[in-house]
């Protein structure tokens, strides 16, 4: 209850409204049954944009660095994730990675809408890097289709450090709902899980029309602010929005 009345009353007025964000290829998105939003993640604000277009609620795996801040900030943060229905993922390693999956696993055998951003964290740059497998494990358990949806414009609107998005054009871009049953019987095999991520990112990218890096984004960021600590962001790094690829 809590969910919607916050949808409705705070965050549609906060971001829609303001950014006035264009939707393509919302016919998409099921209206029933579990599914996966797969998105590239530029911005904070891009679990919510998402929300705020879609009718059906959409539950998030978030990081647990949301729920554990300390002081009066830390706990406001957290009751608002909680809120909202965002769930706490312990990422610093693969028990952890697994228990994230099966975190997810069971969002979506409940028949909800799973969001999740395979690259793992925000681009610091605004390209698309290399996906992890936890998406493709969760469809393949649960036979989910996974609905790529690229945003763009949310860079340059509220890039690292902002606490505010800026108003600037926003496009959010849902493609087809892909099928993965037809590795049902091989789901377990890494070079599987490793296809089925690589076919969701590619969907990704065609939607973007991001340049893609065939790294794993928290690996180059690393790099980045080794090389250069100053400058980490490059703004522009991908092109402006143009027709959905059909």
């Amino acid at each position: 209850m809590f969910y919607y009345a916050f949808k409705y009353i705070v965050l549609i007025p906060l971001l829609r409204w303001p950014l006035r964000p264009r939707v393509e290829g919302l016919r998409h998105v099921p209206r029933t049954g579990a599914a996966i939003i797969a998105g590239n993640h530029l911005s904070f604000c891009d679990s919510f944009l998402v929300p705020v277009t879609l009718r059906r609620r959409v539950t998030y795996l978030c990081k647990m660095e949301y729920f554990t801040g300390r002081g009066a900030k830390g706990r406001l943060t957290a009751a608002f994730f909680r809120s909202v229905g965002q769930i706490p993922v312990d990422r610093s390693g693969k028990d952890a990675a697994r228990a994230a999956i099966d975190t997810g696993v069971a969002v979506l055998r409940s028949g909800g809408l799973l969001g999740i951003y395979p690259e793992g964290t925000r681009s610091h740059d605004g390209r698309l890097y290399k996906g992890k497998a936890g998406v493709a494990a969760m469809a393949l358990r649960t036979g989910a289709p996974v609905v790529p949806c690229a945003m763009i414009g949310t860079f340059e609107a509220q890039e690292r450090g902002r606490r505010l998005p800026r108003r600037v054009p926003v496009t959010m871009r849902f493609g087809a709902p892909l099928d993965f049953s037809r590795y049902a019987a091989v789901s377990d095999r890494p070079a599987v899980l490793r296809a089925v991520t690589d076919e969701i990112m590619y969907a990704i990218r065609a939607l973007s029309e991001q340049e893609y890096v065939d790294v794993y984004a928290a690996q180059a960021r690393a790099a980045a602010e080794a090389a250069d600590p100053a400058r980490t962001v490059r703004p522009g790094a991908f092109s402006a929005p143009g027709p959905v690829p059909s």
